[in-house]
């Protein structure tokens, strides 16, 4: 199903609303290297580098280690949960969105080179874990923002194209990070780090520091010029002229007047963003169902990286280093989809991009439990990875062709905290099936299953209201 235009404006490069946008190919490229450097924290220090350090036997039992880390990275995700809405309140303009981009992004930088004193004793595992997850809430945080800038940045013509070259850029970003860390640090490097005292895998967090810093700093430093999206649907910033023609909430639900929004108490904030949950119910119920079923099938997504990995080395027999070579290989294939995706996104919209790319998904998986060895995983898991791209980059301007104006970084933060609450689903569903089924390949379906439901749920999730947005979705 799909919204198309409601406005008679062209499509092409001379809409006016892809005009209003103030993305210049400097300031996208800007934008798109901000993910290529915060990538690194995800692939480096969360998923296959630093936390592996820290469940090492050189701070205790795993089951301890394990059990510590998890409690941390828990804590992290209700901070995000309970409070990234407030965060993208208080960031809805362009001063304070720029100043809770980059303080947060400092934090991020901070917490990470600060891992590098995290030595490998027990005594020093809850600093390791508190800087990792603290580390994880900044970048909870400065996504909000990051997110919020897309809208004004692209306008609707070409959102699906900035999305997902962003997207893919993140990718990119993880894989030479990784391969770097990989060569230099872990295995006998070239760089000469000796291994006494850990300091090869600590001297990763440095590594990691020093790179989100470098690939963030052309956003920081343009944050404040960037476009911005007022409450009147124009764009401003860059283009003080532009024609205020995105649709959003009117009437009695129209956004009420930024200016006071950031000196409201926390009881005040609550109150206003639980008024916008209400007004996108009566105004547009899709968005408010969107916002659930990307949820639901989001966590599916990220649990074909999560246990991507572990599949491989215990049920298709994959050595340490044919997982790491997997790892690279999956994403440069979900960066290939994250940019063809992009594009067919704009032609076709976000919609039927999602929906494809679900259907991909499961049909890949479903093979990968019929398909056994090696060259099977090599084929149907790297078919996996190349509709996780286009999905996740979908989901992002699916939301942003909807959002009010002037409200992107309250439902930019919506998004997040939606996305924490469900996070649960896919690790639960597939420890539930490998302990039903006996054997580990079957957690497969605990991840597809997580995948229909979501699927289900945006199929059934009702287009926009006539006139709500002015570019098919």
């Amino acid at each position: 199903m799909t919204a198309e235009r409601t406005s008679t404006a062209p499509h092409g490069p001379t809409d006016p609303v892809d005009a209003a946008a103030g993305g210049s190919r400097a300031r996208v490229l800007m934008w798109c290297l901000w993910d290529t450097g915060t990538s690194a924290y995800n692939s480096v220090m969360l998923t296959f580098v630093f936390t592996v350090y820290l469940t090492s036997s050189a701070f205790g039992t795993p089951e301890h280690t394990s059990t510590v880390l998890s409690i941390g990275m828990t804590v992290a995700g209700f901070a995000i949960a309970l409070t990234a809405p407030i965060v993208g309140q208080r960031s809805d303009t362009p001063r304070s969105r720029a100043s809770f981009l980059t303080w947060n992004t400092v934090v991020l930088v901070a917490c990470t080179a600060l891992a590098f004193f995290a030595r490998p004793e027990p005594s020093y595992l809850f600093l390791g874990v508190a800087l990792v997850a603290a580390g994880s809430v900044a970048q909870e945080f400065a996504t909000v923002g990051y997110n919020s800038m897309l809208p004004a940045l692209a306008g609707p013509v070409r959102m699906g194209k900035v999305s997902g070259w962003g997207w893919g850029a993140g990718y990119v970003g993880g894989i030479f990070a990784l391969a770097f860390v990989l060569f230099g640090f872990v295995t006998p490097g070239f760089l000469g780090i000796p291994t006494e005292d850990a300091l090869n895998y600590r001297a990763v967090a440095l590594f990691s520091a020093a790179w989100i810093l470098v690939f963030c700093l052309p956003l920081l430093f343009a944050a404040r010029s960037m476009p911005f999206r007022a409450y009147d649907g124009a764009v401003r910033g860059p283009s003080p002229a532009a024609t205020p023609t995105l649709g959003g909430l009117a009437g009695p639900d129209a956004a009420p007047s930024p200016e006071p929004r950031h000196r409201r108490g926390i009881v005040g904030a609550y109150r206003e963003l639980f008024a916008t949950i209400a007004g996108l119910w009566r105004v547009s119920r899709g968005t408010v169902f969107f916002l659930l079923s990307s949820a639901v099938y989001r966590d599916g997504l990220a649990g074909v990286f999560t246990f991507g990995g572990v599949l491989a080395a215990g049920s298709f027999g994959f050595s340490l280093t044919e997982v790491i070579v997997f790892a690279v290989a999956a994403n440069l294939i979900a960066a290939l989809g994250a940019f063809v995706g992009g594009s067919l996104d704009d032609a076709l919209g976000p919609r039927r991009v999602i929906v494809g790319s679900l259907v991909g998904v499961m049909a890949a998986g479903i093979a990968l439990l019929f398909w056994h060895g090696k060259p099977a995983f090599w084929v149907c898991g790297l078919a996996l990875c190349l509709f996780v791209g286009p999905a996740q980059a979908a989901s992002r301007t699916y939301l942003g062709r909807l959002i009010p104006p002037g409200r992107d970084g309250e439902i930019y933060g919506l998004y997040a905290t939606t996305g924490r609450a469900v996070s649960f689903m896919a690790p639960g569903l597939f420890g539930l099936f490998v302990s039903l089924m006996g054997a580990q390949i079957y957690g497969i379906l605990g991840i597809l299953t997580v995948v229909a439901v979501g699927l289900a749920l945006l199929l059934l999730t009702p287009k926009p209201p006539e006139g709500f947005t002015t570019t098919r979705v």
